[in-house]
């Protein structure tokens, strides 16, 4: 299976909207639980950041083509999240664009086949690789448009 150029272009591009969002903002803001029982900006930055991570190592196991099946995902049960939220915002958004450069690089090299292998999914069921890279966009893109929504907020605050 060859992988579309969405997919392509979003795993090149697709994080540094991140830097745009938050231009402006004082590390203090970023840092600002602005909703009540809600992660602040930060804490979304460094569960995009540690989840990379993860989902890594998830494409390890399904590249061994012994179809993997994956338990959901916790960042509060992640030790990498709980660790780099002591970091502070600029070596945390470091560490997400270099391993994102890293990550992409590998898996953009893949021949066509690897992308077919499957994962389980605890929610979607079976998955081949290909759409588990649509999925990590997906979940990404999500937390991208709450992060562009948090930062509106506290940019409006401050007029």
């Amino acid at each position: 299976m060859q992988l579309s150029s969405s997919v392509t272009t979003r795993m090149h591009y697709q994080h540094k909207t991140i830097l745009e969002i938050i231009d402006g903002l004082s590390d203090e803001q970023i840092r600002r639980n602005i909703w009540p029982g809600k992660w602040s900006i930060f804490e979304i930055i460094v569960h995009l950041q540690s989840y990379q991570h993860t989902f890594v190592a998830r494409v390890n196991e399904i590249l061994k083509g012994e179809t993997p099946l994956f338990s959901s995902y916790t960042a509060e049960a992640d030790p990498l999240f709980l660790d780099n939220c002591a970091k502070n915002t600029s070596d945390v958004i470091h560490d997400m664009l270099t391993m994102r450069k890293k990550m992409t690089a590998e898996l953009l090299s893949f021949p066509e086949c690897d992308y077919d292998k499957l994962g389980i999914h605890p929610l979607f069921g079976k998955m081949k690789l290909a759409d588990w890279m649509n999925f990590f966009l997906v979940h990404e893109g999500h937390h991208l448009f709450i992060i562009f929504k948090m930062a509106a907020e506290q940019k409006k605050a401050a007029l």
